[in-house]
């Protein structure tokens, strides 16, 4: 008896954590659903503590035993799910061990209330609404744990609209205005871990006659070692673009919420002699879903050039740079809070000659330099929601531009 209700009473003490802090912070409707029956199954395991109590020593309610083992069941199937959650997911060895030991401990509260020939009223019954109650219970927590985060689709999109060049007073320089507009469209709002913005210059000579066919496989061969996409042409001789501006166009940590829309501008400036042809702009943004975690103010955290870190796959591109932020990842519910060790994002915003780009991790603190295999990778997408948008190339002649010297 007092084994059985202690594994009650400790069932019961932390599913009540779990599930008042879920009621009032859980990210998803889900979720607070979620907290709501943990609060419900907590209440069910006190009172089945104190049947227990009734049913061993003064029986004065004729079905605490009835009480007693449906407390035992209910604290059994939620230590199991728990259990399960907390070895597909979890960091904490303590609460590994501790719901396998409140697993093992309801099984044989099961076993020993039931050897004690319980009185069960209409069992067909008590049966039936068991049954419907355990399958609701499994039903939230298998689309709240297991169906939700592996659904994916949902994401902003990025737009580009580049304007009419713009002459300096000496017609020595121009500039080209780009405007860049972020929409989300969906139904959940989305983080913003990182944007980027970049135009490549582009040399593009005219050949007089049509090239060999050798000559369009070598650049074919040249630009799979280049970031930027480029055509092949008859008479076009495109070279590796040249970076000549980079920007992030919106600050790593803001967010955009369902239905919502953002417009910023930036300008592109050359002088009026510029060697290049044409410009190419794009811009791309990486983002997480707002239904999914929780984030805190990104900040600066270095620059590559000045011993910030990166991981060994950044350091292995030499020619690229990279600003350095990074802030604290939050889950989006309880359990998760307390069984995971706590998250960063860092994100690296990255520019080099040939290019500029965003790249993320999401990592337990000091192990940013890890390379995740791609089951890993594949997880980590579904359990954030991480998406990308892009947009480009947008090309743009300058031969109007420079005509006008």
């Amino acid at each position: 008896m007092a084994v059985i209700t202690l594994v009650l009473l400790l069932t019961a003490l932390l599913l009540a954590r779990f599930g008042i802090e879920d009621l009032g912070e859980a990210l998803t409707y889900t979720g607070r659903i979620t907290g709501a029956i943990l609060v419900l199954v907590a209440a069910t395991a006190l009172l089945g503590a104190a049947a227990v109590v009734d049913h061993w020593f003064r029986n004065s309610f004729p079905y605490s035993g009835m009480v007693a083992l449906i407390g035992t069941v209910a604290a059994l199937l939620t230590n199991a799910m728990l259990l399960f959650q907390t070895l597909k997911d979890g960091d904490s060895t303590v609460y590994r061990v501790l719901w396998s030991v409140l697993t093992a401990g309801s099984a044989w509260a099961v076993f020993a209330v039931w050897r004690t020939s319980v009185v069960i009223p209409a069992p067909k019954r008590v049966a039936a609404a068991l049954v419907v109650s355990s399958g609701l219970a499994l039903a939230n927590f298998g689309y709240q744990y297991l169906y939700q985060p592996s659904q994916r689709g949902a994401k902003p999109l990025v737009k580009m609209t580049v304007g009419k060049p713009v002459l300096s007073q000496d017609r020595r320089e121009f500039a080209v205005p780009v405007d860049i507009s972020l929409e989300n469209h969906s139904d959940v709002g989305f983080y913003l871990l990182g944007a980027e913005f970049h135009a490549m210059g582009e040399r593009v000579p005219l050949s007089a006659k049509d090239r060999l066919r050798e000559q369009w496989r070598a650049d074919a061969e040249q630009w799979s070692k280049f970031k930027e996409k480029h055509p092949l042409s008859r008479r076009e001789i495109h070279q590796p673009g040249e970076l000549v501006a980079a920007e992030p166009w919106m600050p790593a940590g803001n967010w955009i919420e369902a239905g919502d829309a953002f417009v910023t501008q930036t300008l592109v400036q050359l002088p009026i002699d510029t060697p290049y042809d044409q410009l190419a702009f794009y811009a791309s943004a990486d983002f997480a879903r707002k239904d999914r975690m929780g984030l805190e103010q990104v900040g600066l955290q270095g620059y590559s050039w000045t011993g910030g870190k990166v991981p060994q796959w950044m350091r292995d591109q030499k020619d690229v740079d990279s600003v350095i932020y990074r802030g604290r990842v939050h889950e989006n519910n309880a359990i998760a809070k307390h069984t995971m060790d706590p998250r960063y994002v860092t994100v690296y915003w990255q520019f080099g000659t040939n290019g500029a780009g965003v790249a993320e991790t999401i990592t337990r603190d000091g192990e940013e330099d890890r390379t995740l295999s791609g089951a890993e990778t594949r997880a980590l997408v579904n359990r954030y929601g991480l998406v990308s948008a892009f947009s480009g190339p947008l090309e743009r002649t300058l031969w109007d531009i420079k005509s006008q010297r």
